[in-house]
Formats: C-alpha cells, structure tokens, sequence
C-alpha cells in the first residue's frame, strides 16, 4: 500500500483482494482486526478460506458477479459499517476492497434533498 500512504493508518480496517479471490493488501487496522487470523500472513491467502459457509457462498457470488455488499454488525460491543466493494484497474474488474468502519453509538443523520427552510 506504499502508494497510498494514508490508508496504512487510516481508522478503518481495509483488506483487498484480487479477482480470484487472493488478499493482496491490508491496512494496520486490518492486520490488527485479524490477527487472531493470522494479521498480515493472510497476504497472499484466498479471502474464502478466511470465511466459514454461508459467508463463503456468498463471497464466492460476488467474486464472479462483482456485486457490492453493505450490512452493519456488532462484534465485541463495538458497531461497525461493512462495505465490501469491487475495485477496477483501467476499467476491468480487478477485485474487492472489503473497508470495516467503527460507528458511534449515537451518529447523526442529515437528509440532503429535504427542503431548504
């Protein structure tokens, strides 16, 4: 990830991987996220055998479909947005970015095509 120095720190976890599947980069909040996995020895493993069924299915559809996935969880007390995306290089699918972002308790939501009063 040298050529982009700001994710290495950046407060989200972000794993890459390839079309077929194959983690080519993670950020220190990804490393630290899954180090009960292995951390940064994942680089260069297959996303799927990181992943029990059904989640495995499911990845394995968004790998041939490139469709993106979005859910919220909650782990270890903690809320956190999903987004697990397909990225492109000269405009062919090159593979997903999976970012994993902490949401506060409490977060505010403003609606930008209400009226302006």
């Amino acid at each position: 990830m040298s050529d982009h120095a700001w994710i290495t720190e950046f407060p989200a976890a972000i794993t890459v991987c390839d079309a077929e599947g194959i983690i080519i980069a993670m950020n220190n909040r990804a490393i630290e996220s899954f180090a009960g996995d292995g951390g940064a020895a994942l680089i260069g493993r297959n996303v799927l055998d990181c992943h029990p069924e059904p989640s495995r299915t499911q990845l394995t559809a968004m790998l041939a479909s490139g469709e993106k996935n979005v859910y919220t969880i909650q782990k270890n007390g903690v809320r956190k947005l999903i987004y697990q995306s397909p990225w492109y290089q000269h405009g062919t699918y090159a593979g997903f970015v999976e970012m994993s972002l902490p949401l506060p308790d409490a977060m505010p939501h403003f609606n930008r095509d209400a009226p302006r009063t």
